[in-house]
């Protein structure tokens, strides 16, 4: 029987079922106290009788959703999703609400990410309900921890945050360590360091742990343990079938290998477990120079890296700061004692005239303090590409040429662990270094200004690009094609295609984007 109610959004008459209209009524029906059923840290844990509602909640929403159309060419064009705020407990952000626009910002605010709407998971179980009502409305969904590495693939899709998934658990005696999706590396690192354990962490405190390892993650200690995806034991996921499900290596041997540095196409993570490391001690810091030492600081850094053990990390960068002369850097981390360190990165300190020297035994919780990254968003342009070699003529082309109006330029030095075979997405890298230019652009002049400068830079190093860019260091403009071999790609594709057919997760840089396959 098809009766016609009033639609919330159209303010016409709607033609639903009767199934609908008892929908309807669910999604308004008072939620029971569940009072002590809360698991403290947990964000509360709902029973059978509540996932039950929930699931005929998320089913109705997405009908109801279906039904209120407006009517043009033929075809039914859905128009809303208020029907979100009755299907999860946790906040629901429409276009034209106050905060919408701070909700879908990204790290990166050169990219303007038009979403449908934001949903802040309350917990875990805020996942199956949400997953139901986008697969029955026809919706994607785009989950991010805090918006890094965003991309305008993204549009068009519900935004789903994470950051109230902020459990963190430390097991010191098996190393291994538990962390919600919205965790990010200061706070494991906060909790593993009293331990003496680190986990693979990047260069910023603020990067979230769960993205971080879906796109492989290149840590200050990869050279000694590889991709960060490479220590993930175990993932917790919500299918695009609303099922809660623990991915292992014996329990989907494909799917645990896509997620472990696959990117975020295959299912909504919202807990993952990987292994910790000893560290029984650690030295670190930054050197800088006034830039006309770069000449010198250069051959230094390419001297101590031909040789360098796993344990030592060192990365050179050319800098332009505001208020500040041009410089060259050292920033490194060295996982031993002090001593050992001093001699390993001896040709450093025979550099006359150096301004900065932070250098220090320290604890893992200062990662974060060695390079300095910032930690709110911004308006940048980055560029990241693998090297194959650093010859004289590339040392040539960037030290002789301005890099006005970039703010840096950086290479980091990759080699041992990641260079050896790895059983995660990434695999092995045997590119010896990786290259990165970034530039402010708070107006298009800036970023047309940027753009010509890296692709200045770019032809200059032609021989020695390795033209493929790590998935979790990829800009806005580029796509999967740029950071997986054609292989992997297709590898990847097979998963998605498996696991999600009908395409209800869509990351930052879909692994099916044919548009981008170039």
């Amino acid at each position: 029987m098809v009766q016609h109610i009033p639609c919330v959004v159209t303010k016409q008459l709607c033609p639903v079922s009767h199934l609908q209209i008892r929908n309807r009524h669910l999604l308004f029906r008072k939620r029971p106290n569940r009072g002590d059923g809360m698991i403290a840290g947990q964000g509360g844990r709902i029973g059978d009788a509540e996932l039950t509602r929930r699931r005929l909640l998320a089913i109705g929403g997405g009908l109801l959703a279906a039904a209120c159309t407006t009517h043009g060419s033929g075809a039914d064009v859905l128009t809303d999703d208020t029907g979100l705020r009755a299907i999860v407990r946790g906040r629901v952000l429409l276009p034209g609400d106050a905060g919408f626009d701070h909700a879908r910002t990204p790290w990166n605010l050169t990219v303007d990410q038009s979403v449908r709407a934001v949903v802040e998971l309350a917990d875990a179980d805020d996942a199956p309900a949400l997953i139901r009502y986008a697969r029955e409305a026809g919706r994607a969904l785009t989950v991010q921890p805090n918006g890094h590495n965003p991309s305008h693939a993204v549009d068009g899709t519900i935004l789903v945050r994470t950051n109230r998934l902020n459990e963190v658990q430390i097991d010191p005696g098996t190393r291994i360590a538990r962390v919600g999706a919205g965790v990010n590396w200061g706070q494991v690192q906060a909790a593993a360091s009293p331990h003496g354990l680190t986990g693979v962490a990047g260069s910023s405190p603020v990067v979230g742990v769960t993205g971080y390892t879906l796109g492989g993650g290149l840590s200050w200690f990869a050279r000694r343990f590889g991709w960060a995806s490479d220590s993930a034991t175990a993932f917790d996921i919500v299918d695009a079938d609303g099922r809660a499900r623990r991915v292992t290596a014996s329990s989907e041997p494909d799917l645990f290998w896509a997620l472990r540095g696959g990117g975020g196409d295959y299912a909504l993570v919202t807990a993952l477990e990987f292994t910790l490391y000893p560290v029984p001690a650690l030295y670190g810091g930054k050197m800088l120079w006034p830039i006309d030492r770069a000449a010198r600081v250069m051959a230094a850094f390419r001297e101590i890296t031909a040789n360098a053990p796993d344990e030592l990390t060192v990365w050179f960068s050319l800098l332009r700061m505001d208020g500040a002369p041009p410089m060259v850097g050292i920033d490194t981390t060295y996982l031993g004692d002090a001593t050992t360190a001093q001699a390993l990165l001896g040709a450093f300190d025979g550099i006359d005239g150096r301004m900065v020297d932070s250098r220090r035994p320290m604890t893992t919780a200062e990662l974060g303090t060695i390079v300095g990254e910032p930690t709110a968003p911004s308006s940048i342009r980055s560029h990241v590409e693998l090297l194959d070699g650093l010859t004289d003529v590339d040392v040539e082309a960037l030290l002789t040429t301005s890099m006005e109006p970039l703010g840096a330029i950086q290479i980091r030095h990759l080699g041992g662990a990641i260079a050896r075979q790895s059983d995660s997405s990434p695999g092995a890298v045997a590119a010896p270094y990786y290259i990165s230019f970034i530039g402010g652009q708070p107006t298009p002049e800036a970023a047309a200004a940027n753009e010509n400068r890296i692709q200045l830079y770019l032809g200059a190093l032609d021989r020695s690009r390795g033209r493929r860019t790590p998935l979790t260091l990829l800009s806005p403009t580029q796509a999967a094609i740029d950071a997986f071999d054609p292989g992997t790609l297709h590898r990847l594709r097979g998963v998605k295609s498996s696991v999600d057919p009908t395409g209800v997760f869509r990351s930052n840089f879909p692994v099916l984007d044919q548009a981008a396959g170039r």
